[in-house]
């Protein structure tokens, strides 16, 4: 029977994507969860009580302990821009916001008195360190900054931690891999494609990596790890295309780009706000395999990924 401390369970990002699927689980598990947003959310969700995260100001410090600010939560208020009034003891805590903005928030998990926390990362630190793309480098250069920095402050102040890697997320219709390629398939008719298009992926559904998550928290011999986590199906991209188009109801129509009108088309497209993000280096991916062994996470938190069937729920309505 866990105490009152014990069910308490913070959550950044709440209104994340991952966020979404997370909060049911740990309501159904008994959890009193503790939901934090940037925004102010204005939902009544039983055993769910909402916050707002206060931002983080420039002259923070992030990633320094109370102990190492003069062990003053007077100073330590001043130095991260949090509001150090009557904490909330909650030892248990998941942050499913992206990780390089935790390292804002350690002093006010700190005061919180966190004890355990789990932080869901990316195996786009590994895929991307050598991408042609100079944002995407940033990017997986972020990720692992903010890993170590976690690390670093977990081991200063005794806390647990665990890193989670997923692979490619979708689902519910809210994520930046398959959804956009419904979106892309919607408005055109058509997804583009260089080359044969035979990478290797593995999609891991949501509520999966959700699940993961609730297990990682509440799994006491997985402490101190990082673990990566993939789907349950090896595919390639393009048959991952192919099956977007599958559950639009739509006949796959695939169209093979030469790699200089692609350059050209992009151009053209992220002219438009939705597709800013896209590069070049995405398209030279098809053809790269990513594939990660969960074999780790499946031994240690009972991770079983579902395969890629896709479903009305999966992807934008229409």
């Amino acid at each position: 029977m866990l105490n009152v401390d014990e069910k308490i369970v913070g959550v950044l990002g709440a209104t994340s994507m991952v966020g979404e699927s997370l909060l049911p689980l740990l309501t159904q598990a008994g959890r009193q969860v503790r939901a934090y947003s940037r925004q102010v959310v204005n939902k009544s969700c039983e055993n769910v009580v909402w916050r707002q995260l206060p931002p983080a100001s420039s002259d923070s410090k992030p990633g320094l302990p109370i102990s190492l600010l003069g062990g003053s939560k007077t100073v330590a208020s001043a130095a991260s821009g949090f509001s150090m009034d009557a904490p909330e003891n909650i030892k248990y805590w998941l942050c499913v916001a992206p990780i390089w903005v935790l390292p804002e928030y350690l002093n006010f998990l700190e005061h919180h008195n966190a004890r355990r926390i789990v932080v869901l990362s990316s195996t786009s630190r590994f895929t991307k360190t050598d991408s042609p793309d100079p944002e995407e480098r940033i990017a997986a250069h972020r990720l692992a900054d903010a890993e170590e920095r976690i690390r670093v402050w977990a081991v200063s102040c005794g806390v647990e931690w665990v890193i989670l890697r997923p692979t490619l997320i979708y689902g519910r219709g809210r994520d930046k891999n398959i959804s956009e390629m419904a979106r892309f398939i919607c408005r055109f008719g058509f997804f583009p494609i260089f080359g044969p298009a035979l990478g290797l992926r593995q999609p891991v559904h949501v509520a999966d990596v959700a699940a993961a998550c609730i297990s990682a928290l509440q799994t006491p011999g997985a402490t101190n790890r990082d673990y990566n986590i993939s789907g349950g199906e090896t595919l390639t991209y393009k048959q991952m295309v192919c099956r977007t188009f599958a559950v639009l109801g739509r006949r796959p129509r695939l169209v093979k780009v030469p790699i200089g009108v692609f350059r050209f088309a992009l151009a053209c497209l992220r002219m438009l706000p939705r597709y800013q993000k896209w590069s070049v280096a995405m398209a030279e991916r098809m053809n790269k395999d990513l594939v990660f062994n969960h074999e780790e996470a499946t031994r240690d938190l009972g991770f079983k990924p579902r395969p890629l069937v896709l479903t009305a729920a999966d992807v934008p309505s229409r």
